[in-house]
């Protein structure tokens, strides 16, 4: 996974139609601005989550990837939500692994420790093997996609997530690095997805797309880590080069893009050859007033609308096909048999 010599491109014809999956970080509601508290274990917005299927997912085919964190795997009440969209067909259900609060609680509480790729490898295996087993047992189905909480996959991960019978990961951000507080450095990986082995297995890699828009979106990778240097944006150059149009990086997610933003980002992308996008959002950002993305019932439905008029401009004018993770791991597999 993090050995870029050892990543296998996705044999893929030219023809091939741009593909969207729908990955829903889904998790404890808590205070983004506070610090990590194992005590934050509310799950009051899974009830919310079925507003999405009957707006936006249902109309247009979409059956999403909920990764699930411990509260969420163990809490009878998100249980039946989750399992009942699944069980109809609606959904599928992953594994998202916040280390604070998922047993054992044997390490401190910090930063660094909130990328479980930075504990010790036994532990980061003990809570995802839990984890996954909760998840088993709760929904009668063993879990194949894989989501790092905070996306902090670490040194072991790919042979621990091998071992436990996964066959997805979804934690890679492209040309994006989080080291600075201890996260994973993903600066030099690419946006489409890519096999890797792990413990004589291969994996497949599903990133959350991040990508670039503008007349030199081409050297975004590049330039865009020229920009982030401390005399680029003392010189506000990252503001200027987005508001003329240059460079923009967008994330593909409703939470804090516009649908322009989102629009114009894919066409670039699929322009430039790109047939992979991985939509992601949190799945407390259903329910007013969790996430900074969605306050109030106004921002909710806006949320929705650019939801689902972003999947629509995906398959009508860039003439794409939505997918769940698995789908699209299994037509990959076949055609590369």
């Amino acid at each position: 996974m993090l050995n870029l010599q050892a990543h296998q491109p996705l044999s893929l014809p030219p023809s091939t139609r741009p593909v969207l999956t729908v990955v829903v970080d889904t998790e404890e509601e808590f205070d983004w601005s506070q610090p990590f508290d194992r005590r934050n274990v509310g799950v009051s917005s899974i009830a919310a989550q079925p507003l999405a299927h009957e707006r936006v997912f249902d109309k247009h085919g979409v059956v999403p990837t909920y990764v699930i964190d411990w509260p969420v795997a163990t809490t009878p009440s998100s249980i039946a939500v989750l399992k009942k969209l699944m069980d109809e067909g609606r959904c599928e259900i992953g594994t998202h692994l916040h280390p604070w609060v998922s047993p054992p609680h044997i390490e401190e509480v910090n930063v660094f420790n909130s990328y479980a790729g930075n504990l010790p490898r036994e532990l980061e295996f003990e809570k995802l093997r839990l984890l996954t087993e909760a998840i088993t047992t709760h929904f009668g189905r063993a879990p194949k996609v894989f989501k790092a909480g905070r996306y902090g996959v670490g040194p072991h991960t790919a042979e621990i997530i091998a071992e436990l019978g996964y066959t997805v990961d979804a934690s890679v951000v492209p040309h994006t690095d989080m080291s600075a507080d201890g996260g994973p450095d993903f600066s030099e990986h690419g946006r489409d997805p890519y096999w890797f082995e792990a413990k004589g297995d291969r994996l497949m890699e599903q990133p959350a797309t991040a990508t670039y828009s503008g007349m030199l979106h081409r050297q975004g990778p590049w330039l865009h880590k020229l920009l982030l240097t401390s005399p680029a944006k003392a010189a506000r150059l990252p503001g200027i080069a987005s508001r003329l149009g240059m460079l923009e990086r967008v994330k593909i997610t409703p939470e804090g893009y516009s649908l322009e933003e989102l629009k114009r980002a894919t066409r670039c992308l699929v322009q430039s050859g790109g047939r992979f996008v991985g939509l992601t959002y949190h799945s407390p950002s259903l329910q007013p007033g969790h996430t900074p993305y969605v306050r109030t019932q106004s921002d909710l439905n806006q949320f929705l609308r650019t939801l689902d008029s972003y999947i629509e401009f995906f398959k009508d004018e860039l003439n794409g096909v939505v997918m769940s993770s698995t789908g699209y791991h299994a037509a990959a597999e076949s055609n590369s048999a």
